[in-house]
């Protein structure tokens, strides 16, 4: 049954209907006809996308706001059709409707309202609670210990939020923006001109600002990442050059163009300026980084207690195995080679030690495995299993160059990772499978690329277990094994990273398991690189950040958990230091069937408050895809038994 107009727009056009009818009557107040009726202007749109998800005697539903909507009338029938009970009047585009009886249907509409009336009724959804039965036990067993646990750093919720373009950033969730790319090799900051390279026809140009204002491409996006709460990595150049004009393509035949560069120099061994002249031969490095200093004055942004809880951390250049091909505008007729990059990174680190002690460095930002396996193909007979690798020949060059100055010079070893597994169907690599319509063997593909981070079962096939031999590759504790082998402590970061499924749920479920894994393993941070717009990647950090829409987080302390099952189900744990006896749980099913799981093993009190993420619910967010309320069921011992649907990510917190 249609709902008539509210009692106040009732009342509205009562009073509207007699004074037209007095203004007649009076000969329109002496005028010859009446005044106009006031504009009291359109009542909102039906709202869209209302789903419910049934729990224990209740009912959460959710749907999207239309344009105009100050509240919303949530209304419920037992029959399709109505009539219909408004129930509720919330201000938010969601309601749990509790109380009700379970095994019954449940029929509901919303309207959205404004002051000029009620809108028309949404499409209908029904759902039916279900009391929760006293499950078997898990067709899957998550084992948790909570005596092996690792602090987990806030850092690797990041992103290359430049690289990502046409998507809602889910800024809520993200904790630290990386500037960095090819751009950054040849970037001058005394003018911001930088150099395309292969990117784009080797050309100088403004492309990271159009503003003459030095460091303006950093400050920029800083500016706007620090009013979101997000920290900041940035890049400083090694190669040699940067752009010294933005004319255009640069010619890319030695011997290099020098009128079109300046040279890089690390230290300048005289006064620092923030307004260096643009007329001088060669840029700074230590410069460049002081004046970055100097625009946050006072907030010691290069130190490890930042005024303002942001701190900036510094990258040494970008994928330096690659500049013969990216920057051969930049470099001269004798390729740069590995130990001349060694070099080149400990003399930069140094120079800008010597002014901020406390900065933290990252390097060497390697493109991929081959390259921190044998560089190229130029590093000497490195094996599968040994210490004997590019990166244990950097590691060991840093910690020589530690061991004379006496102090840290590079702090965390970042390298870069994009899934090489191949895709027979593409016949690519899966990190560029971006269609949103993927065979099942291509989610499959796709969801179990983690897994080549850590699992020492899984044998990826790619081009790395082929060429190389090395079986499992193991990658976070293989790195961490090269690091206590050289007796260095160091941390680990992913500066780049991805693994394809832009616009499907594969993507989304194997950067919720990238997330994890990165807080099971310590890293220090973490940066996804989407390969074109992707939606469901990034949306996977809200199942760990600010999953209910209301500020809940990911505990900071990882507590390690095995599966007894893990090509179907793996489980992340977390406890929260702030809050005695929280529990927050990261659950996966990166099968195509619906899995129940038990996690057990750590103790538990108060009630699990659940969150979905399926192909379903994200399907209906468009580009910004978050976790829906699946109700909640008690918690208590050292047990929990929940049901997961196919290709799912559930967050459950438990308080």
């Amino acid at each position: 049954m249609h709902r008539g107009p509210s009692l106040l727009r009732q009342l509205q056009l009562f009073l509207i209907t007699a004074c037209v009818l007095v203004l007649a009557a009076c000969g329109g107040g002496g005028s010859g006809s009446p005044d106009p009726v006031p504009d009291l202007g359109t009542p909102p749109a039906a709202p869209t996308g209302l789903m419910g998800t049934p729990g224990n005697s209740q009912v959460a539903l959710t749907w999207t706001a239309p344009t105009g909507a100050a509240t919303y009338h949530v209304k419920r029938a037992t029959v399709s059709g109505g009539p219909y009970t408004q129930v509720a009047a919330p201000t938010a585009p969601s309601f749990t409707d509790t109380g009700l009886t379970n095994g019954t249907a449940y029929f509901y509409v919303v309207t959205a309202v404004n002051s000029a009336g009620e809108g028309a009724n949404s499409a209908e959804v029904s759902e039916t609670p279900v009391a929760p039965s006293t499950p078997a036990a898990g067709s899957v067993t998550i084992t948790a210990n909570p005596s092996s646990t690792k602090t987990i750093s806030k850092y690797i919720y990041g992103a290359n939020i430049p690289a990502v373009t046409g998507i809602t950033v889910p800024t809520a969730s993200l904790t630290i923006d990386r500037l960095g790319g090819n751009r950054w090799t040849g970037y001058n900051w005394q003018n911001n001109y930088s150099n395309a390279g292969s990117d784009f026809n080797y050309q100088n140009d403004q492309y990271l600002s159009n503003s003459t204002t030095p460091l303006a491409a950093i400050t920029g996006p800083f500016a706007t990442d620090r009013g979101n709460n997000i920290a900041g990595l940035m890049t400083v150049p090694l190669l040699g050059y940067v752009a010294a004009d933005a004319n255009g393509p640069v010619n890319v035949t030695n011997p290099i163009q020098t009128s079109r560069f300046k040279t890089v120099v690390f230290a300048k061994g005289s006064a620092f300026t923030t307004t260096p002249s643009n007329s001088n031969a060669s840029v700074y490095v230590d410069e460049m980084v002081w004046a970055t200093n100097q625009f946050y004055s006072g907030q010691n942004v290069f130190t490890s207690t930042p005024n303002s809880g942001l701190p900036i951390f510094i990258e040494l250049d970008n994928e330096p195995d690659l500049w013969f091909h990216t920057h051969e505008e930049m470099e001269t007729s004798t390729e740069i080679g590995y130990n001349a990059f060694f070099s080149k990174s400990t003399a930069a680190a140094t120079a800008i030690k010597a002014q901020f002690p406390q900065a933290t460095i990252y390097g060497p930002a390697i493109s991929g495995f081959a390259q921190f396996y044998y560089w190229d193909s130029s590093y000497p007979t490195p094996t599968p299993n040994g210490n004997n690798w590019l990166i244990d020949g950097y590691i060991a060059a840093v910690k020589a160059a530690e061991t004379s100055a006496g102090h840290s010079l590079v702090d965390i070893i970042s390298l870069h990772w994009y899934s090489q597994i191949d895709d027979p169907v593409s016949g690519t690599q899966i990190s560029g499978d971006s269609s949103a319509s993927l065979t099942d063997a291509q989610m499959q593909l796709i969801v179990q690329s983690p897994r080549s981070l850590w699992d020492s079962t899984f044998v990826e096939s790619s081009y790395i277990t082929r060429a190389v031999a090395i079986n499992a590759i193991r990658l976070i504790p293989r790195l961490q094994d090269k690091l206590a082998a050289a007796g260095v402590t160091k941390g680990l970061s992913f500066t780049e990273y991805f693994n394809g499924g832009n616009n499907n749920i594969a993507g989304l479920i194997a950067q919720a398991d990238n997330l994890g894994i990165f807080g099971q393993y310590g890293l220090h941070s973490a940066y996804i690189w989407p390969v074109n717009d992707a939606p469901y990647p990034m949306g996977a950090f809200a199942a760990f950040r600010n999953f209910d829409g209301a500020g809940a987080n990911f505990g900071d302390t990882s507590v390690s958990t095995s599966s007894s099952n893990t090509a179907n189900v793996v489980a992340y744990v977390s406890t929260d230091s702030s809050r005695a006896g929280r529990v927050v749980m990261v659950v996966i099913n990166r099968s195509n069937a619906s899995q129940t799981s038990t996690i057990t093993g750590q103790p538990l009190s108060g009630t699990a408050h659940l969150y979905h993420i399926t192909a379903a619910t994200a399907a209906t967010q468009g580009t910004n895809i978050k976790p829906v309320s699946a109700g909640t069921q008690a918690a208590s011992g050292s047990s929990l038994t929940v049901t997961l649907p196919a290709y799912s990510v559930t967050t459950i917190d438990i308080f």
